[in-house]
């Protein structure tokens, strides 16, 4: 009876259909429909109205999962990679002011690819206090941040802060290569969870301590992370060397565990730690930084000395060579063969000097008898 009142229904609205196509839907009691082509008969199990009405709560992959049944074919789901969970919830904002070179914005895109956990941002402007940037860490949801700040188109300085408590520190940044380097031949897996290496003067330190803590949260991918890779193929090393860090990038080898450099490569120089987020009261200020402007007026100043220690040579040079010469008096012999000579009496002319008279020579031809002879 059912069957009936289901043909029916169909059959009255897509009558034009049906008509042209000549196949009919029908519903069976397991919740799957099947096509009759032809209006050829369909032998169907006998079913209850609750059955009708329950096929519809069934979702999608119960229904393949019974088809696959019906077919006799075994359908296995594979187990998840790891079955933890994604507990912390670290997130990097990654962006920079305005003014950046080129180096800089591949330097901070090569970050971005290698911490899953990165968010990027507009370029901020200039003119803009850096207590915004904890308010864009707001807005994007981030707890830790790493801005880069450009001065005059030449020095780039680098903010890593956690964001909004702190502690935050600022660096000067020297020597950047990029991964685009032709020096960089290694390669690792995007999204791969890295290995964090530290020099043993980190442990020493108080300051450096502090520092290493917040490379740890800024730069560790978190585990389970829903954009990284369960693989372990790189090392991030940390060291200090000259009274700066030295950042380098290393991929991991399987045949035999060496390690070949990936770039990118970066020097961090240490200016001060703040305890607030960019700001606050100073934790930790580097004795031994020196500005870019003073190193450049070093420079200048001793460029100009090397000309001005040049002068004064030359000088020396002409004074010796003043007293080395030898003033020798006059002889009053010298002039004894010295004879004056006669002078002429000086003749003033009032007149001007008659012209010459022009006297016309009979042996020179005429122009064209001239040109006659040179044609012939």
């Amino acid at each position: 009876m059912w069957l009936q009142l289901l043909f029916r229904t169909v059959t009255s609205r897509g009558r034009s259909a049906a008509s042209q196509n000549h196949r009919v839907v029908v519903y069976g009691t397991d919740g799957h429909f099947r096509l009759m082509s032809n209006m050829a008969a369909y032998r169907r199990k006998r079913g209850s109205n609750a059955e009708l009405s329950g096929r519809s709560k069934k979702p999608k992959i119960q229904q393949k999962e019974a088809e696959k049944d019906e077919a006799g074919d075994e359908f296995t789901i594979p187990p998840p990679v790891s079955e933890g969970k994604w507990t912390n919830k670290e997130r990097v904002l990654i962006f920079s002011s305005r003014g950046i070179n080129f180096r800089t914005r591949h330097l901070m895109q090569d970050l971005r690819t290698l911490m899953p956990h990165s968010k990027a941002d507009t370029k901020m402007d200039r003119k803009d206090k850096l207590f915004v940037v904890n308010e864009v860490c707001e807005m994007k949801n981030c707890n830790k941040c790493v801005y880069f700040e450009a001065k005059k188109k030449q020095d780039l300085y680098m903010w890593i802060s956690n964001a909004p408590e702190g502690p935050s520190a600022k660096f000067l940044v020297q020597n950047i290569h990029t991964l685009a380097e032709l020096k960089m031949t290694g390669n690792c897996l995007k999204g791969s969870r890295p290995l964090l290496s530290f020099d043993p003067a980190f442990d020493r330190d108080p300051y450096l301590a502090v520092l290493k803590e917040l490379f740890i949260q800024i730069f560790g991918t978190p585990r389970y992370h829903p954009k990284s890779q369960p693989f372990v193929d790189h090392v991030f090393t940390f060291s200090v060397a000259d009274k700066r860090i030295w950042f380098r990038n290393y991929q991991i080898i399987e045949e035999d565990a060496s390690l070949v450099e990936i770039g990118p490569r970066f020097v961090l120089n240490l200016i001060k730690i703040f305890k607030g987020s960019f700001g606050g009261p100073t934790l930790y200020e580097n004795p031994y930084y020196q500005s870019p402007n003073m190193h450049r007026r070093i420079i200048r100043l001793a460029t100009a000395a090397k000309v001005r220690e040049k002068q004064q040579v030359k000088e020396l040079k002409k004074m010796k060579k003043g007293d080395e010469t030898q003033v020798v008096a006059s002889d009053p012999t010298a002039d004894v063969f010295a004879t004056p000579a006669e002078k002429k009496p000086q003749v003033i002319e009032t007149q001007p000097p008659l012209p010459k008279p022009r006297v016309k020579r009979k042996d020179k031809k005429f122009k064209r008898q001239r040109l006659a002879k040179k044609r012939v």
